[in-house]
């Protein structure tokens, strides 16, 4: 086990690839919304005052993308052009009709396309996530929160949150060091960012998980001194590009594909989904303190072709007993998954933002009776 530290990040809302996520995922709900077969594969690029859209879609559902993508900018904060990003920069929509090979095999209940997944869960936090990462999404949600209420007034679009953890003997003791990057203001000064921030972010979501401030010199509020200019004018963004972020922060292993931008029928998604919601209900069950379950698909069929279970030394039963309880759980196969979480809905703008997992508003984090 032994002592180390173990560092992860996350990003609020209005950082430019969650920007790209969101759009792509209201896209999503849109056209579920309308009809819960649809079929979508949405990229999103953000860039300089311009947003552009790509990918495919078989859909029943009416979409007006343009109103999708401006409200869903103008909803993160950008509705100030000056910024060189906002709700008014230039749109171009570039989305094309779903390949009829990839129909054929989606329409048969099979895979969307071929990957792995694996999902993950463990005892550091009561939501049954890595202590680093759970504090780091929590972080980010106060930065965001302290901006849409106004608690801060000079807070802006955009910002990231990074938190090292010190383990002793694999077990999570102490924040080492604490990370914030925040878009502000030009009236305030990066000495007053750096005092509202340790007290109305950094402070009340340690008070939360009972973890104290590490030393000063190991707090870092905008490592270059200021920060004015929020979003895709300072930095491009594209969907897909925060897996580690939507997932557990490089604390477990990560599947070949991103979640945002896909129905359920992409087992990038649903099967990342399944994954997690197996190896939360065994931690959950107190069959192991951590666990690890993997899945791999091929396109066109409808079960994994790899199903694993590994606990690392953690697990009170047998490798039979864990595999018999995810028997009983779920059957992994595509359309049982999107079927018994209840998938074909339109659920996925809010998990485009502060990750997919270790939020109980969604299906794949209940604890099953």
């Amino acid at each position: 086990m032994g002592d180390y530290l173990f560092t992860s990040e996350s990003v609020c809302a209005g950082h430019p690839d969650k920007i790209c996520d969101q759009i792509s995922d209201a896209i999503v709900d849109a056209a579920l919304a309308g009809d819960p077969r649809s079929r979508t594969g949405i990229e999103t690029v953000a860039g300089a005052n311009q947003i552009c859209l790509f990918g495919e879609i078989r859909t029943k559902a009416t979409i007006n993308f343009e109103k999708v993508v401006r409200d869903t900018v103008k909803r993160l904060g950008y509705t100030v052009p000056e910024w060189g990003f906002s709700q008014k920069s230039a749109f171009t929509n570039s989305i094309h009709a779903q390949s009829p090979e990839i129909a054929m095999g989606v329409d048969q209940d099979g895979a969307g396309d071929q990957g792995m997944m694996f999902g993950y869960a463990c005892t550091e936090t009561p939501e049954l996530m890595p202590l680093p990462i759970q504090l780091a999404q929590t972080l980010v949600m106060q930065i965001d929160k302290m901006r849409e209420t106004k608690k801060l007034k000079w807070l802006r679009p955009d910002g990231k949150a990074q938190i090292t953890i010190r383990y002793e003997n694999g077990r999570p003791v102490a924040v080492a060091k604490i990370v914030a990057a925040v878009a502000h203001d030009e009236k305030t000064s990066g000495e007053k960012v750096r005092a509202d921030v340790i007290k109305h972010i950094f402070t009340p979501v340690l008070d939360h998980y009972k973890l104290e401030l590490p030393k000063q010199a190991d707090i870092t509020v905008n490592g270059t001194g200021l920060w004015h200019i929020p979003g895709p004018e300072s930095d491009a963004g594209l969907t897909g590009r925060k897996i580690v972020v939507d997932t557990y922060g490089g604390y477990a292993r990560v599947g070949g594909g991103a979640f945002s931008g896909k129905d359920p029928s992409k087992v990038d998604r649903s099967g990342a989904y399944a994954a997690r919601y197996i190896a939360k209900n065994i931690v959950a069950a107190g069959l192991a303190k951590k666990c690890e379950v993997g899945l791999a698909y091929v396109i066109g069929k409808s079960h994994p072709l790899m199903q694993t279970i590994d606990t690392f030394g953690t697990g009170t039963v047998s490798e039979k007993a864990l595999h018999d309880f995810k028997d009983k759980l779920i059957d992994t196969s595509v359309k049982t998954i999107i079927d018994t979480l209840d998938l074909a809905r339109p659920i996925y703008s809010k998990t485009a933002a502060y990750g997919h997992f270790g939020r109980s508003e969604f299906p794949w984090e209940k604890i099953a009776k």
